[in-house]
């Protein structure tokens, strides 16, 4: 090789290495500036993160339960609201992508141990975690279908919802359910209108409760799916069925 060769390749390797380091500064300058300007706003839900967006100059903030924000480099514009990309001349939801990717994380992480769980019969093809309360109506509709949802290959995951608040009959029948040393049982029971007898113990009800606001929870039933998507309300298990075997083959990506 040329010594000029080897000059021109060496200040490319400079040049390339100092366009990093701006980068770097660069976004830890954004980062620091967009974190002064949310705090000031007193957000509710604090900042998980911020980094560059796939829109030049744009900055994604994520919230703690899987919420997106975007704001300028210099934090004096804060917007919320979808980002789309046109990908083969269709419109991508980028901002509900990473959304849904912020709340599987969430879901998706809650011990098994906390959740009282019906297994899918056979192979389990996915899973859907719902957000119950005891005294829905809706919620008893969709648990008399749980077994159909088995027999599909659906795993159905239950986490506790006290639609009516902390303190409200629904919490407590959810602590007697999560407290009781057989989860299913006391939960058919419940559903059922039968009373049931559990005595007190630290349970993961105000825990669960608290977690579904944050992601934007304000109903039972409410199913997440494997994705992270939510669906509010019932469904019938076919169309359940359906949406979370879509679900899985969206978070296998």
């Amino acid at each position: 090789m040329r010594v000029t060769q080897i000059f021109a390749a060496a200040a490319l390797a400079l040049a390339s290495t100092f366009a990093v380091a701006a980068a770097t500064d660069s976004n830890a300058g954004a980062e620091q500036a967009i974190r002064k300007s949310l705090q000031n706003l007193e957000l509710e839900v604090p900042v998980e993160s911020v980094a560059s967006s796939p829109l030049n100059g744009l900055y994604e903030v994520k919230l703690q339960g899987g919420r997106v924000l975007y704001a300028s480099a210099d934090g004096q514009f804060v917007m919320q609201g979808y980002l789309y990309q046109i990908q083969d001349g269709k419109p991508v939801n980028l901002t509900e992508k990473t959304e849904r990717q912020g709340v599987a994380k969430l879901i998706n992480g809650i011990p098994a141990a906390e959740m009282v769980v019906y297994p899918a019969k056979g192979e389990t093809k996915s899973h859907i975690t719902v957000f119950t309360d005891t005294t829905c109506p809706y919620c008893h509709k969709l648990h008399a279908e749980v077994p159909e949802l088995n027999r599909r290959g659906i795993e159905v995951r239950y986490v506790a919802f006290p639609r009516q608040g902390l303190g409200s009959p629904g919490d407590q029948q959810l602590q007697a359910v999560w407290c009781s040393s057989d989860r299913r049982a006391a939960l058919d029971k419940m559903v059922e209108g039968k009373e049931i007898k559990a005595a007190k113990c630290a349970n993961p009800v105000s825990k669960q409760f608290q977690l579904g606001q944050s992601i934007g929870v304000n109903g039972t039933p409410a199913i997440v799916l494997e994705s992270g998507q939510v669906i509010p309300g019932y469904q019938p298990a076919p169309q359940v069925a359906k949406l979370a075997l879509a679900g899985q083959q969206q978070a296998a990506k």
